[in-house]
């Protein structure tokens, strides 16, 4: 039996997080997740400043019904973009894997995926990944990704290989 995915969305936007920018690239997150059988335990808008995000992200990976943080925004060469280093600052583990094929089959659509610094890594048994800002983005990166996150999660969970699939 598989551990389902019990999920947090944050959305890293400034704009968004004034009440700007409808957050989209959540909502097509949130959506994608549900359509992947995932239970949807809360989701976020929080501005692009570091430490906020950073205590967001070990509030809720310390939650015993949380084991998927999937960021959005905040991936780029601004200097308002701090996801990635926030996100450096909580994981116990890196999980290069999953970055490294978002980047590797999105460049196949556009080259700004080039410019993406997401990361993924796991804190307390939950897996945290960044995704880029976009709308576009986020669903391209997530259909990378979706394949996967099934076993991750069992993987997570203690199950094994075998258990896993």
């Amino acid at each position: 039996m598989s551990n389902p995915i019990r999920a947090v969305v944050i959305t890293v936007s400034d704009a968004s997080s004034r009440g700007e920018r409808k957050d989209e690239s959540g909502e097509i997150l949130v959506q994608l997740l549900k359509d992947l059988g995932a239970e949807i335990v809360a989701q976020r808008i929080l501005s692009d400043d570091p430490d906020p995000l950073a205590e967001a992200l070990k509030e809720f990976s310390d939650w015993r019904n949380v084991n998927l943080i999937i960021t959005t925004g905040g991936t780029g060469f601004s200097p308002r973009d701090n996801t990635p280093e926030a996100t450096l600052s909580v994981i116990e583990r890196a999980a290069p894997g999953l970055a490294e094929a978002m980047r590797m089959e999105t460049l196949k659509q556009t080259p700004m995926a080039m410019i993406s610094r997401g990361v993924c890594g796991i804190r307390c048994g939950t897996l945290i990944i960044n995704l880029p800002g976009s709308p576009k983005a986020v669903k391209e990166s997530f259909a990378v990704i979706a394949p996967v996150l099934n076993h991750a999660i069992a993987l997570l969970a203690g199950k094994s290989h075998d258990q896993a699939n």
